[in-house]
């Protein structure tokens, strides 16, 4: 039987709840447990603690048990909240969003770390984020690049409404825009880094994906076509020809396509940078790549 949330502490509940999590089989049960009785009880985690002894409301009950339940069912946590960090700048999310994930990082890191090798930190840059969903690669390049600006593009509206949303909450409403684009083919002038997390996933895969991401992310974002590479073919030859002389384009990839991609990139004339960058677990990444001069 289920132990109830009812006549219960906020310490008692916590424990309760992840336990439930532990149970079911829910990796980082404790700390699924402590977000999510959090934001029930709009506290952080020295609130959860210094308050612990205080029982919990029949409205909290309902909603923690309402969240107990969506988690258990597989329903990840920054859905059920509706928000995600990434680069530490807290993002809204929606329906027509993938997840913001860790991982994605890397493409931030290996573009800010490409711009200071050039020397381009605080030029005047013009960034296109293609498949933008939340504008979570933009935004986080707009916060370390001071005068840059630039354009996020998708095929969803609602993803793109979703985006705005964040860029005006961040206070960088006036350096964005965000438009409908099958990548980059509605783009005009020339971009001097251009950044994209495509679809990578083959389709025969996503049926075996784990329950949180197969059916909670969109799968437009998530079906990269039958070798997984179909996003990459239409990118490399566009982001050819909207880069400037000597722009970037970074690309986020799935575990195993690095060599695939780098010959996608080089093909559309671009020069491969080096070897794919890793990210935290060791994984090949992004591939970058540059538009030489001629």
């Amino acid at each position: 039987m289920t132990e109830s949330f009812a006549g219960q502490s906020i310490e008692i509940a916590r424990r309760i709840l992840a336990a439930r999590f532990e149970a079911a089989g829910i990796d980082n049960a404790a700390l699924d447990a402590r977000l999510l009785a959090g934001a029930v009880l709009h506290l952080d985690l020295t609130g959860l603690i210094a308050q612990g002894a205080r029982q919990l409301t029949a409205e909290d009950v309902s909603r923690l048990e309402d969240f107990a339940q969506r988690r258990i069912a597989g329903e990840p946590v920054a859905r059920i909240l509706g928000t995600r960090e990434f680069w530490g700048l807290p993002l809204t999310l929606s329906t027509d969003t993938l997840v913001p994930r860790p991982d994605t990082e890397t493409i931030v890191e290996a573009a800010l770390e490409a711009l200071r090798a050039d020397g381009r930190i605080d030029s005047t840059l013009r960034i296109a984020d293609l498949g933008t969903g939340t504008g979570a690669i933009l935004l986080a390049l707009l916060t370390e690049l001071p005068n840059a600006t630039g354009i996020g593009t998708d095929l969803s509206t609602a993803a793109l409404e979703t985006a705005r949303a964040n860029a005006r909450a961040l206070g960088l409403a006036s350096r964005t825009e965000f438009m409908i684009s099958d990548y980059a083919e509605e783009l005009s002038g020339a971009f001097d880094l251009i950044v994209s997390n495509p679809p990578y996933i083959r389709s025969a895969e996503i049926a075996a994906l784990a329950v949180e991401v197969r059916d909670h992310d969109p799968h437009l974002a998530l079906d990269g076509g039958p070798d997984g590479l179909d996003a990459y073919r239409r990118i490399a030859p566009q982001a050819a020809r909207q880069l400037s002389s000597g722009g970037l384009l970074v690309l986020e990839i799935g575990q195993g396509q690095d060599i695939d991609v780098a010959q996608l990139v080089a093909d559309a004339g671009l020069t491969v940078m080096g070897p794919a960058r890793t990210d935290l677990a060791g994984i090949a990444r992004a591939v970058m790549g540059r538009k030489m001069p001629r």
